[in-house]
C-alpha cells in the first residue's frame, strides 16, 4: 500500500511540472541519449593490459588493481603483491592487501595470513622447503603456527613416502622405485624415465630409443613427446606388463603412422619387440595377432595377407533394403582410448565421431546407412581444429552385428593407413593389395607429437586425418546381402603450423560400395561382340544396296568410306542399346531389390559406360552429318504438267507489229510447291521444344533426377534437411534416356494416332498439294536411285479459276472422275524408282546446263544468255521428264512393280535396271527420307545422347536441356538455309520466292 501511495504522490507531482521544468529536463536527458546511440567503444584485449591491469569482463576493458596489488595469472582479477596478505576478498576484483610485519614476512599458501618462513621464500612470497620435505602451515585442528615448518617424509622401508607434487602431502613413492632400489630414490646404474625407475639388471628394451615423430620429407623432428614417455611406456608394458602402459606405447606408434623400420629403434619398433618376446603368452579371442596384455595393432607382414583378410570370409549378417527383414543400418562401435592409454569407453561413430566436417546429426549419421554413398567435405580453421582437439583420441573401430544365434558380436575393422612405411616405402599406396600392410588403430588428430622441446609449447606441426574413407564389399553372387569385412582408408597430412586463424585445412569423409563388376563387363563385351558383329552385317548389305543404287559395281575408296559411314549409325545403335540396357538394368535392380544382391558401380567402374556413351555420341553425330548432307545435296526438278490454253497477239520488239504467240504458263504454281516442300524440309514428328521442356520438367519439378541418387531410396522428393548422396552417372543416364524415349515415342504415337489423321499431315498434304497443282516431284537420292511424286492432276489443267478448281475437287470427291494414280485406276501417287545407266547419263546432259554458270551446251545454242540458256535447260529437263514418265522415250522405257518383302526389309533392290528403269510402288511415302520426317529416330537418338554427353560431362539437367535445344535450333537452321539454296540451284526456283 505504500508504494501505490508512493507511486500516486509521484504521479501527481508530475502533473504539476511547470513548462520551464520540463524544458529544463529535456535539455540535460536529450544530449545523453544522443551519445549513447553511438554505440561505440574502444577495444581491448586481455593481454594487452599491464602487469598493474586486470581485464573487466563486465565492461571489457583494462582497470587498474589497487594499492600493492597486481593481476592474477588469468589476467581477470588481482592479487597481492608478494609480502601482502590479503583482508578482503569478496569475490569480485576489488580486494584490500596489507602489508606483513617484519618478523612474518611471508604468507600463507592461501594468501589471509602473514607467516614466518624458516628456510626462506620463493618469488612469489611463499615459503620454501627443501627438496624431499613438506611444507606445514597449520596444526591438526588447522589453527595457524606462528612459524612454517618443513617436515622431511620418512623414506624409508616401513613408509616409502615422499613429498607429492603440491609439495603439501606425504604419498607413497612411485612402485617402480620400490621394486627397483627398495626407496624413493632412483639412483645409478638404475634407469630413470619418465618418471619411473628400471633396475639395471632387468632386461630392458634396446637403450638407443628414438624419439623421432615420423613424418612427410621434411617433416621429422624430435617429439617431446616421444622423448618424454617412449622409453618408460615401452618399459613398464615390457618390464611390469602394466596395460594402460601398453596402450601408450600402442599409441605413439599410431602416432608415428605404424611406421616400421629396422635402423630406427621408435615407438613401433619397441612395440614389435615386446610382441615378439611376448610369443609365449596367450592371444586374445583365438586371433594371433593380439597378442594379452598389448593392444592389437597389426594383421601381421605376409605378403598377400590383405587380401584373405579383406575377401575370404563374409560377415554373418545380412542387409536389405525392404520386407520384413530390412536392414539397412551399420552399426559401428569404437573402443576409444586417451593420450596415455587410458581407457575411454565404448561409443556408436554415430553423431560424427569421425567426421570432422560439422552438420546436423541426421545427415552425419546417413553415412551409415547400408547402400548410401556418402561424400562430405569441407575446409576448417586450424584455430578450430587445435581447440577442439587438444590431445588425440585413439580409436579401435567395430561392426556390432547379431549372428544366427540372436547374440551381439562385434567384428574388427580394419584400416589401410596410405602414410605407413614398411622400411621406408609406402607400401599402401601400392595398387596391388597383396602389398597391403593393414592396421587397427586410428585418430583424426594429433597436436602432441608436433611439439618440441616443451609440451607447453604451440605445435610445430599438426598431423590431421584429411581423408577418410569406408569401402564396403559385397560378396560375389550373394542373394542375402552378404557383406565382406569393411575397409577403412585414411590419409593424414602434417600441416607446419604458422597462423591457426588464417590456416585452413580441407578435411574429407566418405563410405562407398563396390561389387565385383568382372561378370558385367563380360556380359557387356559379348553383348558388344554380338551386336557389333550384327553391325557389320547390316552396315555390309546397306553399301551392297548403295552400291546398285548408284550404278557401280567396283568396290573403291568411296565404296570404304560409305561402307564406314554406315556402320558407323549401326555401331552407334548398338552402343546406344547396350547403355540403355545396362542403365536400366541398375536402375531397376538396385531400387527395386529386397535383400541386396547388386550395388551401384564406383565412379572409377563407371568410365567404361562413360566412354561406351561418349562413342555412342560421336557414332550416332557422323550418322546425322552423313544423312544431312546427302539430304542438302539431292537431286531435285519440279516437272510442270500444265499446258498453254491457247493463242494471243503479241507485240515484236524491233518490228513494230504483233504476232500470234502460245499462252505462257503460269510458274506461281512451281513456286508454290517449291516452298512447301521448303517449309517441310525439317518437319518433325515430334516438337523438339516440348520435347526438351517436358523432359525438364519430369526431371527437376517432378523429381525423376532423385532417382540417380545414389542411395536405395525410390522417392521422387527429398527433404531439405535430409542427407543428398550424389548422383550415379549411370542411373542418371539411365532416367533421363528412359523420360526422353518416352515422351518422344508418345509424342510419336500421338502424332502418327491422333494429329495426322484429324488435324494435319503435313506429307500427305504436299502430294495433294502436287495433284492439285498439277506438279510432280522428280528425287534422286543416289545416281540411279530416287523418289517420284506423281502430282499431275487429272483434270488436265490447274492453272484456273476458283470456281473450276473447287467443281474439280466436286468432281473428285463423289468419284466422277479417274483417280490420280500414275497407273490407271489406281491411287498409288508415290514411288521409288531405280533409273538406267542411260536414263541418268542424259538427265545430267541437261542437268550440267541447267546448273552451269557459264560456257557453251551441248543442247542450247552457244550465243544465248546465262539466264536464256538456263530458261531453255529448264524446259528441256520439263520436256524430258515429262515425257519419260509418258513412256515416250523406248529406249529409256520404265515398268512398274510391288518390292518384294525381303527388299523391303532389307532395304535394297534385287533388280538392277538395266535396260528400263524400274517403279516399286510405295504407298509408304517414303521419300520423306530426304527429309527430317523420315529419320526421326535417328534425330531422336541424336539429341537423347547429346542431352546425356553434356549432362555426364557437368552433371546439370537444365543446362543440358538447355545446349541440346540449342543445337538442334542450329542443325535446322542450316539444313533449312543450304536445303534452301540446293533446291533453288536444281530446279530454278529463284531463292527470293522461297519464304
Amino acid at each position: 500500500m505504500e508504494t501505490l501511495g508512493g507511486t500516486g504522490v509521484a504521479m501527481a507531482a508530475c502533473s504539476v511540472l511547470t513548462p520551464k521544468a520540463v524544458t529544463t529536463f529535456l535539455l540535460l536527458v536529450v544530449p545523453r541519449v544522443s551519445q549513447a546511440l553511438t554505440f561505440s567503444l574502444p577495444f581491448q584485449q586481455p593481454e594487452s593490459c599491464s602487469h598493474n591491469q586486470y581485464f573487466d569482463v563486465s565492461a571489457l576493458s583494462c582497470v587498474s588493481c589497487g594499492a600493492n596489488q597486481k593481476r592474477d595469472a588469468r589476467g581477470t582479477s588481482c592479487v597481492c603483491l608478494p609480502g601482502f596478505q590479503m583482508i578482503s576478498n569478496n569475490g569480485g576484483p576489488a580486494i584490500i592487501c596489507k602489508k606483513c610485519p617484519e618478523n612474518m614476512k611471508g604468507v600463507t599458501e592461501d594468501g589471509w595470513n602473514c607467516i614466518s618462513c624458516p628456510h626462506g621464500l620463493t618469488a612469489e612470497g611463499k615459503c620454501h622447503c627443501p627438496t624431499g620435505h613438506i611444507l606445514v602451515e597449520r596444526g591438526v585442528n588447522g589453527w595457524l603456527l606462528s612459524q612454517a615448518t618443513c617436515e622431511l617424509c620418512d623414506g624409508n622401508e616401513s613408509s616409502f613416502t615422499t613429498a607429492s607434487a603440491l609439495g603439501n602431502v606425504c604419498v607413497r613413492c612411485e612402485p617402480t622405485f620400490i621394486n627397483a632400489t627398495r626407496s624413493c630414490e632412483c639412483s645409478e646404474p638404475n634407469v630413470l624415465t619418465g618418471g619411473l625407475c628400471f633396475s639395471s639388471s632387468e632386461s630392458f628394451p634396446p637403450h638407443v630409443i628414438s624419439a623421432a615423430r615420423q613424418g612427410e620429407p621434411g617433416m621429422s623432428f624430435i617429439s617431446e613427446w616421444f622423448a618424454k614417455y617412449l622409453q618408460s611406456a615401452a618399459a613398464a608394458c615390457w618390464v611390469y606388463a602394466n596395460l594402460t602402459s601398453c596402450q601408450a606405447l600402442g599409441n605413439m606408434c599410431v602416432m608415428n603412422m605404424n611406421s616400421y623400420d629396422s635402423v630406427l629403434v621408435d615407438a613401433c619398433r619397441l612395440f614389435q619387440f615386446i610382441f615378439e618376446k611376448t610369443a609365449g603368452l596367450s592371444t586374445v579371442h583365438s586371433i594371433s595377432f593380439w597378442r594379452q596384455n598389448l593392444p592389437w595393432l597389426f594383421y601381421g607382414d605376409q605378403s598377400g595377407l590383405a587380401p584373405q583378410i579383406l575377401s575370404s570370409t563374409p560377415l554373418p549378417t545380412n542387409f536389405s533394403f525392404k520386407g520384413q527383414n530390412q536392414n539397412t543400418k551399420l552399426k559401428f562401435v569404437a573402443a576409444s582410448y586417451d593420450i596415455r592409454g587410458n581407457f575411454l569407453k565404448w561409443q556408436t561413430l554415430e553423431g560424427g565421431v569421425l567426421q570432422l566436417c560439422p552438420d546436423t546429426e541426421e545427415r552425419l549419421n546417413a553415412a551409415y546407412s547400408f547402400g548410401t554413398t556418402y561424400q562430405q567435405s569441407c575446409e576448417i580453421s586450424l584455430s578450430k581444429i587445435l581447440t577442439d582437439f587438444p590431445t588425440p583420441i585413439f580409436y579401435d573401430v567395430y561392426l556390432e552385428y547379431t549372428d544366427e544365434n540372436q547374440r551381439q558380436n562385434i567384428w574388427a575393422v580394419p584400416v589401410l593407413n596410405l602414410n605407413l612405411q614398411h622400411y621406408k616405402i609406402f607400401v599402401n599406396q601400392d595398387s596391388s593389395s597383396a602389398k597391403w600392410l593393414l592396421t587397427r588403430r586410428i585418430f583424426l588428430v594429433d597436436a602432441v607429437s608436433g611439439r618440441e622441446n616443451d609440451l607447453g609449447n604451440q605445435p610445430r606441426v599438426i598431423r590431421i586425418a584429411t581423408q577418410i574413407s569406408l569401402s564396403i564389399h559385397l560378396v560375389p553372387d550373394t542373394k542375402n546381402g552378404n557383406i565382406y569385412p569393411p575397409l577403412i582408408t585414411i590419409a593424414y597430412s602434417d600441416v607446419d603450423v604458422k597462423d591457426p586463424y588464417s590456416q585452413f585445412v580441407k578435411v574429407s569423409f566418405s563410405v562407398k560400395y563396390e561389387m565385383n563388376q568382372g561378370e558385367a563387363f563380360v556380359q557387356t563385351d559379348i553383348a558388344l561382340g554380338v551386336l557389333g558383329g550384327l553391325a557389320v552385317l547390316s552396315s555390309l548389305l546397306r553399301t551392297a544396296g548403295w552400291k546398285r543404287r548408284i550404278g557401280s559395281p567396283m568396290i573403291d575408296l568411296q565404296t570404304v568410306m560409305k561402307f564406314l559411314a554406315f556402320y558407323a549409325g549401326d555401331l552407334a545403335n548398338v552402343f546406344f542399346i547396350i547403355t540403355m540396357g545396362t542403365g536400366l538394368y541398375w536402375l531397376i535392380f538396385f531400387k527395386a531389390q529386397k535383400s541386396v544382391s547388386v550395388l551401384l558401380p564406383v565412379p572409377a567402374q563407371e568410365e567404361r559406360f562413360v566412354t561406351y556413351v561418349g562413342c555412342a555420341f560421336a557414332l550416332k553425330a557422323l550418322q546425322f552429318l552423313h544423312k544431312l548432307i546427302s539430304q542438302m545435296t539431292i537431286d531435285i526438278f519440279f516437272i510442270d504438267w500444265e499446258r498453254p490454253k491457247g493463242k494471243v497477239l503479241k507485240a515484236v520488239e524491233g518490228e513494230g507489229g504483233v504476232r500470234s504467240a502460245t499462252v505462257p504458263v503460269s510458274v506461281w504454281r512451281t513456286y508454290f510447291v517449291a516452298n512447301e516442300w521448303n517449309e517441310i524440309q525439317t518437319v518433325r514428328k515430334i516438337n523438339p521444344l516440348f520435347q526438351v521442356l517436358t523432359v525438364l520438367f519430369f526431371l527437376e519439378i517432378v523429381g525423376f533426377k532423385n532417382l540417380a541418387l545414389m542411395d536405395s531410396s525410390s522417392s521422387l522428393s527429398r527433404s531439405p534437411s535430409s542427407y543428398i548422396p550424389p548422383y550415379s552417372r549411370i542411373l542418371r543416364y539411365a532416367v533421363s534416356t528412359a523420360l526422353w524415349l518416352v515422351i518422344g515415342i508418345t509424342q510419336i504415337v500421338f502424332f502418327a494416332g491422333f494429329y495426322e489423321r484429324f488435324i494435319e499431315d503435313k506429307i500427305r498434304q504436299f502430294v495433294d498439294l502436287c495433284s492439285v497443282s498439277n506438279i510432280s516431284v522428280f528425287l534422286l537420292s543416289y545416281k540411279c536411285f530416287g523418289y517420284y511424286i506423281h502430282g499431275r492432276s487429272i483434270h488436265g489443267h490447274a492453272d484456273t479459276n476458283m470456281e473450276e478448281m473447287n467443281m474439280n475437287l466436286k468432281r473428285e470427291a463423289e468419284n466422277l472422275c479417274s483417280q490420280r494414280g500414275l497407273v490407271p485406276n489406281t491411287d498409288c501417287q508415290t514411288f521409288q524408282i531405280a533409273v538406267s545407266s542411260q536414263m541418268r547419263q542424259h538427265y545430267d546432259r541437261i542437268h550440267d546446263t541447267l546448273t552451269r554458270k557459264n560456257g557453251p551446251a551441248r543442247l542450247l545454242s552457244s550465243s544465248a544468255s546465262t539466264f536464256e540458256q538456263s530458261i531453255k535447260a529448264y524446259h528441256a529437263m520439263n520436256k524430258f521428264l515429262g515425257s519419260f514418265i509418258d513412256h515416250v522415250h523406248k529406249e529409256m522405257d520404265y515398268f512398274i512393280k510391288d518390292k518384294l518383302l525381303l527388299e523391303r526389309i532389307l532395304g535394297m533392290e534385287f533388280m538392277e535396271p538395266m535396260e528400263k528403269s524400274i517403279f516399286y510402288n510405295d504407298e509408304s511415302y517414303s521419300f520423306s527420307s530426304m527429309l527430317y520426317y523420315g529419320n526421326e529416330a535417328t534425330l531422336l537418338i541424336f539429341d537423347l545422347l547429346f542431352f546425356s554427353v553434356v549432362d555426364l560431362a557437368c552433371q546439370n539437367f537444365i543446362l543440358a536441356a538447355f545446349l541440346t535445344y540449342l543445337q538442334q535450333e542450329i542443325f535446322r537452321f542450316i539444313r533449312n538455309t543450304v536445303g534452301q539454296k540446293n533446291l533453288a540451284s536444281k530446279t530454278l526456283v529463284d531463292q527470293r520466292f522461297l519464304i
